[in-house]
């Protein structure tokens, strides 16, 4: 293929992935849709720019504005979490695992976290899995022992075996809250004052459930006793993809050198821009946007169960979060379902399930799918549409209807929600793609 030809293809692929989204259910729990005022942040200048260091102690000139809304930035977060220091230039959620990693703990010590089918996320994993902390820090990974009935992390059993490691010698360094399969609160307020008295630094990996939490529906981890929270900017607190740390003034130094000059260079400065945009646009609207996502959430639930699914988490109503985990092994598995789903324009994710492993299922066909409600709900979706969403879902996996006819159903459907809500604009439509070039031939 010539440059020209290579060219105007990538050009096209981009609309043509505009125009699928437009017509498809998002039902990714890792995604979210921005703002226009995001999107027109993350197309400025800023992106073409270098800013290392903090602000007003930069390597490069020609950072006054972008200080300017940097500071902004951080300070948004600060009220958004309600903590004392906040660093939003982490170029990622694993960047910002990364910078906790190295700026408390030495390669060689211990980190318990989560296992990967009890919701860990691969960036708290041990270096034979290619996990980040593992392979990247060099640290020997255990993990919580997990309930899979409370979908939860065990408190009595979790101070058993720390208190067995202690006495081996192994003592963790750092506990792990949080994860990539999230849906219950984790034990932080039960287990934090134990294990500060242990000397385990605390850090609880919001990436998933920040945009909740920032809306006063998850739980607070600072408040319950977390030393910091590490989180994704682009789940549900509705941002550009990065990350950011919030924490506590007296660990505000060892977390700046650990981002730069520790894991960043340059630390794209157009998405921090988009950062303070969708920060400001929680302060506003984030309340009413994560009580409408857990309401989703359950009710797509409910609605499955009726429709014969298995759902995790019945004891304790399915969710409290924005994500539900939906056991699918009489029908297939996750792997086929996922790629049925999306041949009908319903968009989600295999995963993995407690036991999975120990059955001998791996991450390619595992026994479960992971849904996610918050994409949908910034599209204005509420109660009734997860209704109508399960229906869908159940007429490609439970009837086995061509996903082909289905998705026409489903493109009608979709032309109900193409704007953005929870926003301070929304004129441009959520998937509405704007072209920069004029003449491309």
């Amino acid at each position: 293929m010539s440059a020209q030809s290579s060219y105007n293809k990538v050009l096209d692929l981009l609309k043509q992935h505009h125009k699928w989204f437009n017509e498809s259910i998002p039902l990714i729990a890792s995604e979210n849709i921005p703002s226009a005022a995001v999107r027109e942040a993350i197309v400025s200048d800023f992106g073409n720019r270098y800013a290392e260091g903090w602000p007003g102690e930069r390597v490069y000139a020609g950072c006054i504005y972008i200080d300017e809304v940097e500071l902004i930035c951080n300070d948004l977060a600060k009220q958004v979490f309600k903590s004392e220091f906040a660093d939003c230039r982490a170029t990622s959620g694993v960047v910002a695992n990364l910078a906790i990693y190295s700026a408390f703990s030495n390669p060689g010590d211990y980190m318990i976290a989560a296992s990967i089918p009890s919701g860990g996320h691969i960036s708290h994993g041990k270096k034979e899995h290619f996990g980040t902390a593992g392979l990247v820090h060099g640290l020997n990974i255990e993990h919580f022992p997990f309930s899979k009935e409370e979908m939860t992390i065990d408190v009595d059993a979790t101070k058993k075996k720390i208190q067995e490691m202690i006495l081996e010698g192994r003592s963790p360094k750092i506990a792990m809250f949080g994860g990539s399969l999230f849906l219950f609160p984790h034990p932080v307020k039960e287990l934090s004052e134990f294990m500060h008295e242990n000397n385990i630094y605390v850090n609880y990996d919001a990436a998933h459930v920040a945009g909740l939490i920032a809306g006063g529906e998850f739980q607070q981890p600072l408040s319950e006793g977390a030393d910091s929270m590490t989180m994704s900017s682009h789940k549900t607190l509705w941002g550009p993809q990065g990350g950011i740390i919030v924490s506590y003034q007296k660990h505000a130094e060892l977390i700046k050198k650990a981002i730069f000059p520790g894991n960043t260079s340059s630390h794209h400065l157009h998405h921090v821009a988009g950062k303070a945009i969708a920060l400001a646009e929680s302060l506003e609207f984030g309340k009413d946007y994560a009580i409408q996502v857990i309401k989703n959430a359950k009710k797509l639930a409910e609605s499955l169960v009726e429709r014969g699914f298995g759902i995790l988490g019945e004891k304790r109503g399915y969710t409290q979060s924005h994500q539900i985990a939906v056991d699918v092994s009489k029908f297939g598995d996750g792997g086929t379902i996922e790629k049925d789903l999306e041949k009908g324009n319903i968009i989600l994710n295999r995963q993995l399930l407690p036991g999975d492993i120990k059955a001998g299922k791996n991450y390619l066909h595992p026994s479960g799918v992971r849904i996610g409600t918050s994409e949908v709900t910034r599209l204005g979706m509420k109660e009734s549409e997860m209704i109508e969403i399960a229906e869908f879902i159940k007429r490609i996996v439970v009837n086995k209807e061509d996903p082909l006819i289905v998705s026409k159903d489903i493109i009608e459907f979709k032309k109900g929600y193409q704007k953005v809500h929870y926003a301070f604009d929304n004129e441009l439509g959520a998937y509405e793609y704007i072209s920069l070039v004029k003449n491309k031939n």
